[in-house]
This record gives structure tokens, sequence and C-alpha cells, in this order.
């Protein structure tokens, strides 16, 4: 249970306030979060690949803006997602991310982040206890006050560590993945990893039908190490990741991969699938956590097609070779 009461929190929804000011999009570290979700596409560090692609400058991965949790963003008055919510870190579960985007984010965007809660409430979740959910709301600006992009994040604080199978009482399972503040499972073998150049990005709705399949990314046996290097891109450093004594002693079976990690890889399904200005929205919601040794395969296919608006929407998923399933999401493209 948060350290606050549930009334306190209630009277905060609606309260707005600036979390990332001066948040300049840089080359190295747009390469550097790119290899941290395994995206070895070269328009994430070269211009002239990106320029081939008809991109005024180099753009950044969907995920990108989990890089304004580093301080050096965060404004001296605010700290974490801003909102002092009274949850406990080693309890936090990651639940939801969304994404809606007016265009890329580009190396060189100088951007603000203004972060409103927008919901907070309760609900039982089982073994999990009772669940504490805090939906926040950033938009992105440039200095100008255009709109770049819109996330939402739902944090759940439970009352202890939680196991898979655990049910969280939202029809979601309980093990969506930590995080400092806040389909069917297939169990066939995964194939290898297509790489980026076999890859021609879909631009119309022409052929394009319900339960067509997209490019399918596979990250083998994963390491300790990776988590690690995408808490230093990402700037999320909650121990629970990379440090084995605080993991198990929080009631964990050993340190597991960030919930954004995961989306991260996911998000590589999109940007393999579609070129990055036609998507408009990418979301996804966590169900499992995934752990060192295992295999994440993802994968997407046709949900919707309105030929009339140009518009396709998209199913995802991320599971292991052991058929669990780590997340399911969506994403949209406006194409021509």
């Amino acid at each position: 249970m948060p350290n606050r009461p549930l009334a306190e929190l209630e009277a905060m929804v609606g309260d707005a306030r600036v979390t990332v000011e001066a948040f300049r999009i840089e080359p190295g570290k747009v390469e550097e979060f790119a290899r941290a979700i395994t995206a070895a596409d070269p328009v994430f560090r070269d211009g002239s690949v990106a320029a081939d692609r008809d991109y005024d400058r180099v753009p950044a991965p969907l995920t990108y803006t989990q890089v304004g949790r580093f301080p050096r963003y965060t404004p001296a008055d605010v700290d974490g997602k801003g909102f002092d919510l009274g949850f406990k870190p080693e309890y936090v579960l990651h639940g939801e991310q969304a994404y809606e985007y007016e265009r890329p984010i580009y190396v060189g965007d100088v951007l603000e982040g203004t972060t409103t809660l927008v919901d907070v409430f309760q609900r039982e979740g089982g073994r999990a206890g009772t669940m504490t959910f805090a939906v926040l709301e950033t938009e992105y600006r440039t200095p100008d006050g255009d709109l770049v992009l819109t996330d939402r994040s739902t944090a759940i604080e439970t009352e202890g560590a939680v196991d898979n199978g655990d049910e969280s009482g939202d029809g979601s399972s309980s093990n969506a993945s930590t995080e400092p503040d806040g389909g069917t499972a297939n169990p066939e073998p995964a194939a290898p990893t297509a790489t980026v150049d076999e890859f021609d990005r879909v631009r119309t709705v022409d052929g394009l039908e319900p339960g067509a399949a997209g490019p399918t990314v596979v990250v083998p046996n994963l390491e300790r190490q990776q988590f690690v290097k995408y808490a230093g891109a990402s700037g999320d450093f909650n121990p629970i990741h990379y440090d084995e004594p605080y993991a198990t002693a929080a009631g964990n079976e050993s340190v597991f991969g960030q919930g954004m990690f995961t989306a991260g890889v996911t998000s590589r399904v999109v940007a393999n699938w579609f070129e990055l200005r036609d998507v408009t929205s990418f979301g996804v919601r966590f169900q499992s956590r995934v752990f060192p040794d295992e295999t994440i395969v993802a994968s997407g296919e046709v949900a919707e097609i309105d030929p009339d608006a140009g518009t396709v929407e998209t199913a995802l998923e991320a599971r292991t070779t052991d058929g669990e399933t780590l997340l399911t999401g969506t994403a949209t493209a406006a194409l021509e």
C-alpha cells in the first residue's frame, strides 16, 4: 500500500508540472539507445541513410523519451515523475505504456515535458494484494510550443513481490515490469532474426489484409549485461534489474529485464514494418517479466485496415520461446 492515503492521491488528480526540461536529442545518445534495444538500423546513427529515406535528420527510436528521466533533464524541484505518490520502488510495476506521435523525434530537437496525473485508483489483485494504479500523461513540446508526442504511463504498486501467474485485478498479469516510479502463446522455436536491409517498409494500404504478418524480431539468450546497457541508455537505474541481492531480497527469483527494454525490442517490429514518420501510435500492456538466459520473440500482424483513411492498425506480441507472453500491444500507421 502507498505511504499516502488514497484520498490524498485522488486530490492530486489533474495536477500538472514540468518534469522534463532542456531535453536535447543528441546523436550519440540516440545511437546508444538504439543499440541498447538491439536495433541495428543505421537510420538511427547515419545521416546519409536518414536522408536516403527522406528524413530531414536522424530520427530517434519510438520509445526514446525514456531518456528524459536522466537527472540532467529533471527540474531541481522534481523527483521522479514529479508526483510524490508514496509508492515503494521495489513493489512498483509498469502496467502499460502508450505513445501518440505528431511526428518523429529528431536529433537536434530540444523538448520540454509537462506531466499530468490523470487518474489514481485501487483494485484487488489476488496474491498481489491491493493494487494502487497511477496514470501519468506527459506532453513533449518544442520551445515554440509545438506538440511532438504524448506518452501515457500506468504505474502499479502492489503489496509485495509478484510471481508468474498472479492476477492484477484488471485482466492482465501482475507480472508487469518493475520501473523506477513509477495473444496466444506459441512455444515453437524462434526463427533467426532478419537483418534491417531485408525489409521493404510498407508505405501504402494496398495489398494489406487483416492477419498478414509483419516482421519478427528475436533477441536470444539474454544476458544481465543487456539490462545494464539499457539502464545506462535509458536512465532506468532501479537496482532490481541488475543487483541480484536487491532483487531477491524483494522476493524475486533473480534480476529481470526492464519492461521498457522489452517494449523497445517490440518497437523494432513497428520500425522495421513502417517508416517512423508514418507511425501515429504505439502502446503496450506488460504481462510478464523476462529473465536472464531467456529469448524474446516479438511479432505483429495486421488487425484492421481503413482504406479510405489510409490507416492500418496492428496487433503486437512479445513472448519467450517457452511460450510466456511478456507483453501485448498495438501500433497504428497512417499510410498512403
